[in-house]
């Protein structure tokens, strides 16, 4: 992508004109402004992947643990179909919710 001042390479002295120097001090603010909320997007989706991996691992855990407990008494373990139907509607709800493409 072309930087504002490379638009003026075949003529220089057009940079000392107040009004360029102005068009040129917007276009960095914008490109600021770009950045910035770039990074806002970046980060709120990070947090929402986060805390999604964290409630997937918590529910997996939870998984884990209660088999060992079905093993450890000789219970019948459960059938978890339903379990892992459940997380992938959570995935792809929160996904959904938060414009997030998988």
């Amino acid at each position: 992508m072309k930087k504002p001042r490379d638009f003026f390479k075949n003529k220089p002295s057009l940079l000392d004109e107040p009004e360029v120097e102005a068009l040129l001090e917007y276009c960095e603010s914008l490109e600021e402004e770009l950045i910035d909320l770039k990074f806002e997007k970046n980060a709120n989706k990070e947090l929402v992947l986060l805390d999604m991996m964290k409630e997937v691992m918590k529910g997996c855990n939870a998984l884990e643990k209660e088999q060992m407990e079905h093993e450890r008494f000789g219970y019948e373990a459960p059938d978890y179909q339903e379990t892992v139907s459940n997380l992938k509607s959570y995935i792809q709800e929160i996904c959904r919710i938060n414009k997030i493409y998988l």
